[in-house]
């Protein structure tokens, strides 16, 4: 059974060219969405997938309805293929149930793959050159020595409340507590 999936971004946007494609195409149930791609919870696509079978082919228009990246759409495609469903996208002449679709398809879930090292590699290697040049990841600290210093003098003065000085220090009991806590000789009362 051919089971289609169709979404549009917005609701100014219309589906019928997707639809109708997917019924001329000779699917018997579509399902769909108006929903940004990028939305993680798309009800229409959770349906579809709770409804198709084994030995059953899930279709779309065109590759970006049904994946909010191509690292999404690679996994939606393999947990298809891990259940024995197939896939096919209409516009880019994709169909997983043969054995060139399925090539193709490795060659994407690939490139993907290759992409995403790629990417580590240089986030590595730029972290690497920032440490070589005395700089430190991460985000800055909202306490310095002045500001932790201020806080152990302010904390000994019993006419200033916790609120107030965190107030001062335009901190959190939280981050006063952890940078006081660090500081020999400080008791928290």
């Amino acid at each position: 059974m051919l089971v289609g999936y169709a979404r549009v971004s917005t609701h100014d946007q219309n589906l019928n060219l997707q639809t109708d494609a997917l019924r001329e195409h000779g699917c018997e149930k579509i399902f769909t969405d108006h929903v940004s791609g990028g939305k993680f919870t798309r009800k229409g696509l959770e349906e579809a997938l709770e409804y198709i079978r084994p030995g059953d082919t899930l279709v779309v228009w065109k590759l970006d309805r049904l994946g909010r990246s191509l690292k999404h759409l690679i996994e939606v495609v393999n947990n298809l293929h891990e259940k024995g469903i197939g896939f096919q996208s209409l516009r880019e002449n994709m169909d997983t149930t043969s054995s060139g679709g399925k090539l193709i398809f490795h060659v994407f879930g690939a490139l993907a793959e290759f992409e995403r090292e790629i990417i580590r590699e240089r986030t590595q290697a730029g972290l690497t050159a920032a440490r070589a040049r005395g700089k430190l990841g991460g985000r800055p600290r909202v306490m310095d020595e002045k500001k932790i210093k201020m806080a152990q003098t302010l904390m000994q003065d019993p006419n200033y409340s916790v609120r107030e000085i965190c107030e001062t220090l335009q901190v959190s009991k939280a981050t006063l507590y952890r940078h006081l806590k660090k500081c020999p000789g400080h008791q928290s009362g």
